[in-house]
């Protein structure tokens, strides 16, 4: 098992940045895969970014050139740092950790809010 936090959501101007970290309870070094998802109301949520053990990264269209993934395993976090912010990527932000044991088992945090407005 592992519990994830995240942190560093709030309210920001257009075209500005934030950084969001998921700071997870045990080493992150052997979990499969950690990503951010996101979810708009009234909207299903969905894949922001990804990053394996491997160091492999996969993004959304919508944010491709203007977020990063990245992973401090010394520090067992994940951070996402998003860069030239819409209004249309405000939502709730969660991560999770995806860890295969005899089959993959899903784990989230509890989501921090993004809210990108003038």
């Amino acid at each position: 098992q592992v519990q994830l936090v995240e942190s560093g959501g709030g309210l920001v101007q257009p075209g500005g940045s934030l950084r969001l970290s998921c700071a997870a309870s045990r080493t992150i070094s052997r979990i499969n895969t950690m990503g951010w998802y996101r979810q708009a109301p009234g909207k299903q949520r969905e894949l922001v970014a990804a990053i394996t053990n491997g160091g492999s990264t996969n993004y959304a269209d919508s944010v491709k050139g203007r977020f990063t993934i990245s992973r401090d395993n010394a520090k067992n976090t994940v951070y996402l740092q998003m860069d030239i912010l819409k209004p249309e990527d405000t939502a709730v932000y969660y991560c999770r950790a995806d860890i295969l044991y005899s089959s993959v088992r899903y784990y989230w945090g509890q989501g921090t809010q993004v809210t990108v407005s003038s």
